[in-house]
């Protein structure tokens, strides 16, 4: 008996120990070189013991961490968008994981808030709008392009993204008397006790998610995102959505009572249920042999990336001034807050006329804060060879992303109207393009290798466009009365389809399909053709 009974203890403290010997083997381990956006760090022994302490502690709890993988999943995909359009290393995300957990309504003891844990005027010297009714804070893709410009400012500083990330919670004044200039434009950094802990535990989050993220933990469906422009209400939007108000709510905190105001375009996100479509391979260190024309292809189509224009130059963090930044190497100035042509011109020294002459704007356009513009003219080509078309985007803002004038954009590519762009489209930034010569449209997998999300109507293979010099065709309702009228409307500050549709007594669905769009969203000045019975 006595026998037997050891036996069993043998074998229960032998199983124990096998499984804790696996538990410890499925903890990433820290290496003694990491990467880290452009930087090489080497780590010593004591460096390396405190991350991989730090890494053990967010692995502990298991159940914990799955949890807290769940809320990467769902929202990592936003954050890689909005850091990867700003040029924004992409090594940075894990920075919002350590920051909040990815919990978008949490509170620091002092009292920062939010995704990316901003105090209140941190949050509005990147334009987020926090009062009673609005709370930036807690919207995952504003705070993220918050972030991201906050993180951009720190780091052209110091031309060195350790230093950048610790400006992130020392403030720019801190850092610099912290570090000096010894790391300025350094691209190998050795670490050791001494390191600043804050980068330290970063880079604990970094190793203990990087191999996570995307992996299936549970079946919590996936979020979708959709610009509203208000005023309107989470309740509104939920019908259109065919979600309920209190889910809305749920994921969309930012809005204290469900009111969307009409100053701006807000992104409002719901869970949709399944498996998530793919994902653009963002970053990948796979060396996978491909052909050397899809190299080529893949060399000359990256140069579009988003994150690489504008390309701001100057003193960025005075760049709501005049005379202090140039923007692709033009003079230009970057308005503060939302307002008229008449107000801006007036803040920056310049006649209204030039403003909208040098920025190709129309009359009744407004100022958007936190946008570029420029107050010398625009070159005749850009300095990127091509553009790839993103859902959403007009002539005119890629005119204004790479300082390209806007009629030399619509002549090199022999395209008249906004109606003419498909996502996917790549446009000529340098030359002419031939008369006759087709106009490719990369499909679908192609732009997701180049890291491009696209709307799932965009084409799974290639296509070409046929250019022509005629005028553009006139779009008509798919059975009109002979009595219709067609008129123009210009979309005024607060508009949005459905109220533009019940002026007129038309459908939402007919506004869409007269004018080519493939979505609700709309801008200011934006010209709709109506056909109205």
């Amino acid at each position: 008996m006595i026998k037997n009974l050891t036996k069993t203890t043998l074998l229960f403290f032998s199983m124990l120990t096998f499984l804790s010997s696996l538990a410890q083997a499925q903890i990433p381990q820290v290496p003694k070189e990491i990467r880290f956006a452009d930087l090489t760090l080497k780590l010593n022994e004591q460096a390396r013991r405190e991350i991989q302490l730090d890494v053990d502690a967010l692995h502990r709890n298991q159940n914990y961490f799955k949890t807290k993988l769940d809320r990467v999943n769902l929202y990592m995909p936003f954050v890689e968008r909005e850091l990867q359009a700003a040029g924004v290393p992409l090594d940075l995300k894990y920075l919002v994981i350590q920051e909040s957990s990815l919990i978008a309504d949490a509170v620091s003891t002092s009292n920062a808030v939010g995704f990316w844990q901003f105090k209140k005027g941190t949050a509005e010297e990147v334009f987020l709008r926090v009062d009673n009714l609005i709370d930036e804070r807690k919207n995952i893709v504003s705070s993220t392009k918050g972030a991201a410009l906050y993180l951009k400012k720190n780091n052209s500083q110091f031309d060195n993204w350790m230093c950048g990330l610790v400006a992130y919670q020392m403030g720019l004044g801190g850092a610099k008397a912290y570090f000096g200039t010894q790391y300025n434009g350094k691209k190998v950094v050795e670490l050791d006790r001494n390191t600043h802990w804050y980068f330290k535990k970063f880079l604990a989050h970094k190793i203990a998610f990087e191999g996570q993220i995307g992996r299936l933990v549970s079946n919590t469906g996936y979020l979708e995102v959709v610009s509203v422009q208000g005023p309107t209400t989470l309740k509104a939007v939920a019908a259109r959505l065919q979600v309920t108000e209190n889910h809305l709510r749920e994921y969309n905190k930012w809005t204290s009572n469900g009111q969307i105001p009409g100053d701006k375009t807000y992104a409002v996100v719901y869970l949709k249920s399944g498996a998530a479509p793919s994902r653009p391979v963002i970053a990948s260190n796979s060396t996978a042999t491909t052909s050397s024309t899809t190299t080529a292809q893949t060399t000359r189509y990256s140069q579009s990336q988003p994150g690489n224009y504008p390309k701001v130059t100057g003193n960025t963090q005075r760049a709501t001034q005049p005379d202090q930044i140039k923007v692709n190497n033009i003079e230009a100035v970057q308005a503060s807050q939302a307002t008229s042509q008449e107000n801006f011109a007036d803040q920056i020294g310049i006649r209204k006329g030039k403003l909208r002459r040098v920025n190709d704007l129309n009359r009744k356009d407004n100022i958007q804060a936190g946008a570029y513009y420029y107050t010398k003219a625009k070159n005749s080509s850009a300095d990127a060879e091509i553009h790839i078309v993103r859902q959403g985007e007009t002539l005119w803002s890629i005119s204004q992303l790479y300082g390209i004038k806007l009629s030399s954009l619509k002549a090199k590519n022999r395209i008249r109207s906004d109606r003419n762009l498909v996502p996917g489209m790549v446009l000529n930034l340098l030359e002419h393009r031939k008369r006759g010569e087709d106009i490719t449209i990369l499909p679908l997998n192609q732009q997701r290798q180049l890291g491009i999300q696209q709307p799932s109507t965009t084409p799974t293979s290639p296509i070409t466009v046929t250019p022509t010099s005629a005028p553009d065709p006139i779009p008509v309702a798919s059975n009109p009365e002979s009595s219709s009228q067609r008129l123009t409307h210009t979309v005024a500050q607060g508009e949005n389809l459905f109220r533009i549709s019940q002026r007129y007594g038309v459908k939402v669905d007919d506004i869409k399909k007269w004018n080519n769009l493939s979505n609700d969203n709309i801008r200011v000045g934006q010209k709709l053709i109506i056909i109205k019975p």
